[in-house]
């Protein structure tokens, strides 16, 4: 196992990463689900239970059961944290910016439910991971984590910040991971995890296997799209300015410009792209946002990293 490029992150929050330049990635970053990230399903699409439009979910999630999906999520997030915590590369709950990601997950998770009726039972949990990647996931459950290098190196705003926040969790919801491990039953050979559901074989073997496909699922430019929508209102329902995810996309389009794209941004629509559909998308939200009761503090990025480090 590779060692981890940013072990000297300050997981007591006295000051800013110093992390060297990246050789190699870090072993706790595969996992993390990757940034804006999914795959779409074909086949119709069911309403959810809730009134939101954006809300639709996929036949296809039904062949797996979410309680079993969930748990795999939780294993896997615990291991990433222990990993995470012996390269120092963790922070501390008391870490300014850490305190800031939960301020804002607080303000968004209890509208979660209004889309998601599942996400009443969910343990949520917010971490920082010591990695200079531009990355940040939810897993099946609520399991929420960001990457330093997308706050320091992007030097996001809490209303960016909420952004992001929002599309991971809008991913979570519409239960992207769900749908696609659905599909891989049908499409991979999934009999032996059919076998599994059904009681006739060992359900911490499927576990498992369940939490290695977490690992390497991608989503789709629909799925994307589908979180960008759902992501943007639910921020404006907790009072961040929707108007934010035209700056952040513009950022990051500033920041992957005359480089090969990251992995998890390759199957993805183009910044440009994005732009276009969450503009359309603001005389929808902007009303959400304008009514919306406003964080009572505001936080300011981390300082910026220098090029050495990542």
């Amino acid at each position: 196992m590779n060692r981890c490029p940013d072990d000297r992150f300050d997981p007591a929050g006295a000051g800013a990463l110093e992390l060297p330049a990246l050789a190699a990635r870090c072993a706790c970053s595969r996992h993390g689900r990757r940034l804006f990230t999914g795959l779409l399903l074909a086949g119709a699409a069911a309403p959810a239970l809730a009134t939101m439009p954006e809300c639709k979910r996929s036949r296809a999630a039904q062949l797996v059961p979410a309680e079993q999906v969930e748990q795999a999520a939780g294993q896997q997030y615990r291991q990433m944290l222990q990993q995470a915590s012996g390269k120092r590369a963790l922070a501390a709950r008391d870490h300014p910016q850490a305190q800031r990601l939960r301020a804002i997950a607080d303000r968004i998770i209890p509208f979660a439910p209004e889309c998601n009726p599942r996400a009443r039972q969910w343990q949520w949990e917010v971490h920082l991971l010591g990695s200079p990647e531009l990355n940040a996931f939810c897993m099946p459950g609520g399991k929420i984590a960001f990457y330093y290098g997308i706050l320091a190196k992007l030097q996001l705003d809490d209303d960016e910040v909420a952004a992001i926040m929002g599309h991971e969790v809008a991913h979570a919801l519409l239960e992207h991971a769900r749908e696609q491990m659905g599909k891989n039953t049908l499409t991979q050979g999934g009999l032996r995890i059919g076998a599994a559901l059904l009681g006739l074989g060992d359900i911490g073997d499927l576990a498992a296997r369940m939490g290695a496909q977490l690992l390497s699922l991608n989503y789709s430019r629909g799925d994307e799209t589908e979180a960008d929508r759902l992501g943007l209102v639910m921020s404006s329902q907790a009072g961040y300015d929707p108007r934010a995810g035209v700056r952040l996309w513009n950022k990051m389009r500033e920041a992957t410009a005359g480089k090969a794209p990251p992995k998890w941004l390759s199957t993805h629509p183009s910044s440009a792209d994005r732009i276009r559909d969450i503009e359309g998308l603001l005389p929808r939200v902007v009303p959400l946002y304008s009514a919306a009761a406003k964080p009572p503090r505001r936080f300011g990025p981390p300082p910026p990293m220098k090029a050495a480090e990542g």
